[in-house]
């Protein structure tokens, strides 16, 4: 039909959360994040319906898991930080990725992603950022051009000595998703440093989950590595 599904009205059932410092209405129903900032909600569906967002945050951190997503809310991660936190629960569906861009649009803050350090979690990083194929049509309504890799690298274990136990090889999938993913155009023109770190992860024939910072301490995460990436701008 030449169109995309938000133009349909057609709407799938949302998968994603928030938390943080950000208060808004979808139709007459308000969300109050602002009042319990460590509280997960459920991303609205009705994303064309949001309306009156308000918020005191400095930046968007969108996370992968739903099990980094708890532990910043255990360690009260937004009360310290104040910002806002999404994550997908993994591939993101079009409602997190339309509430997404709306936040970005609307609020102008910067935007942040934390993905395990392998051939998929780089996948949903250049999804929040570029869209999906299946999607091609619709990213201009889904993409987020503005979305930042925080981490993690794979130059990392070197950087915040996780031990190599904790470090797992590429399987030949993971090997043959890379390798994919190296000849997308885009990646080169827009993005080259991203293509660097994921030219490295090849190299290197390892990756890790987001959890093996926390190795010697639970809190590193949260007290260390996401605060000093941020202040310091180590960044891409």
């Amino acid at each position: 039909m030449q169109c995309s599904r938000h133009n349909l009205n057609v709407v799938s059932a949302g998968n994603g959360l928030i938390m943080g410092w950000v208060r808004f209405f979808e139709g007459k129903r308000i969300f109050d994040c602002i009042g319990s900032p460590n509280t997960a909600h459920p991303v609205p569906v009705h994303v064309e319906e949001i309306k009156d967002i308000i918020t005191v945050a400095h930046y968007i951190l969108v996370v992968e898991k739903e099990s980094v997503f708890q532990r910043l809310a255990n360690d009260q991660f937004c009360n310290a930080n104040r910002c806002i936190i999404i994550t997908g629960r993994g591939y993101p569906d079009i409602p997190t990725r339309r509430f997404l861009r709306l936040l970005v649009e609307t609020l102008h803050l910067p935007v942040y992603c934390l993905v395990d350090c392998d051939p998929y979690g780089f996948d949903i990083l250049t999804t929040y950022r570029f869209g999906s194929m299946q999607l091609a049509y619709d990213t201009k309504h889904l993409g987020v051009p503005e979305i930042q890799w925080l981490g993690a690298f794979p130059s990392d274990p070197e950087r915040f000595f996780v031990p190599k136990q904790c470090l797992l090889p590429l399987t030949a999938a993971d090997k043959k998703k890379i390798e994919a993913m190296l000849l997308r155009c885009y990646l080169q023109k827009e993005v080259p440093q991203w293509r660097l770190e994921l030219k490295l992860m090849l190299k290197k024939g390892v990756k890790f989950e987001i959890e093996a910072l926390s190795v010697h301490t639970l809190s590193f995460l949260t007290e260390s590595y996401i605060p000093s990436k941020i202040h310091s701008k180590v960044i891409i």
